[in-house]
């Protein structure tokens, strides 16, 4: 999971260039899968079949989004230095001083045009990004590039840092989930989605396409577990979350009491979520065509939208086990 993990958070893919990311994936899952498909949005959706003799199966579709948060190229100037908007959720107050790769393999560092009050919320478009260029004609980046937070993965004892934790962590759970599963009542669509960041733009579709009974994405939430953060009842090693609502849903209770209901028979630690801000996939699948049953599981993860997510290893192997558990066994709504 360690090694598997390391790489994805490492591979670039802002939203809409998540190519790179597909092909780890697609490698990963060939073997687990009967089916893979990539869709037009660049969706790598795998189905794995129900057990034979099983009649009405469920259909469930599992996502977690491959993209990340970044930067894009609006401008350069006469000397070189690159003007950018955000790609999703790109916050100035992590941004400042950050190393950004791009698309081309340029690395450049973002720099701010004059800190008069440190402590100020620093917009992004006082911001720029110093590639090393002297002019805008030896400038290597041109106006339209994408760009990405560039910092490696790092072990700190339970704790993994990394960039696009969000939602790379969730991408693991779900390859570990479709390697642990031997066989399910259901019919299983685990879709690796695109441009979540941006509006949960592949999810849309994927669903549009899968039209399942059932929907679960899996992504991160904020923490509410440090000094002076946010009264939000999420700690880091406590337990994967079943999500209650968020700015974009309100879960099924139905699918709330299924995940509940098996992380307490197979004494799996959970936390309830309840996200004042942010939304995930589930929210657009909820909504799908003539409407599914949806629910979301959340990866606790502190400095979401950083280029230093934090995650807990324990958190990511109890929602593996409780996926698998939900997954293995029939449902009765």
């Amino acid at each position: 999971m360690k090694q598997l993990l390391k790489t994805l958070t490492e591979t670039f893919g802002p939203s809409g260039y998540e190519d790179e990311v597909r092909k780890v994936i697609a490698k990963e899952i060939k073997s687990l899968a009967d089916e893979i498909r990539v869709d037009a949005l660049g969706n790598l959706i795998a189905r794995i079949k129900p057990a034979k003799n099983v009649k009405n199966p469920k259909k469930i579709m599992l996502a977690a989004h491959m993209d990340e948060i970044g930067v894009i190229a609006s401008h350069i100037d006469k000397n070189g230095f690159v003007r950018f908007t955000n790609v999703g959720g790109t916050f100035g107050r992590y941004t400042l001083g950050a190393r950004v790769r791009f698309l081309n393999g340029v690395v450049g560092i973002v720099g701010y045009d004059r800190l008069e009050n440190i402590d100020s919320i620093l917009p992004i478009n006082k911001m720029y990004i110093d590639v090393g260029a002297t002019s805008k004609n030896d400038c290597p980046v041109k106006v339209g590039d994408f760009g990405a937070f560039e910092r490696s993965f790092i072990e700190m004892g339970n704790r993994w840092v990394a960039k696009s934790m969000d939602d790379r962590s969730g991408v693991v759970v779900l390859i570990e989930t479709m390697r642990a599963i031997k066989s399910s009542p259901h019919d299983l669509y685990f879709a690796f989605t695109t441009q979540e960041e941006v509006s949960l733009r592949g999810a849309k579709s994927a669903a549009y396409s899968i039209d399942p009974d059932i929907g679960i994405a899996v992504d991160v939430t904020a923490t509410g577990d440090t000094p002076a953060s946010i009264k939000m009842a999420v700690e880091l090693g406590k337990g994967p979350c079943v999500k209650i609502k968020d700015s974009g849903m309100i879960s099924d209770p139905r699918v709330i009491d299924w995940m509940i209901q098996t992380a307490e028979k197979g004494k799996i630690p959970y936390q309830r979520e309840v996200l004042v801000g942010g939304t995930t996939d589930a929210s657009v699948i909820q909504i799908s065509r003539a409407g599914v049953m949806a629910g979301a599981l959340s990866i606790p993860c502190r400095n979401v939208h950083s280029a230093s997510e934090m995650i807990d290893v324990d958190d990511m192997k109890n929602s593996v086990k409780l996926l698998t558990g939900m997954l293995s066994k029939p449902i009765s709504f």
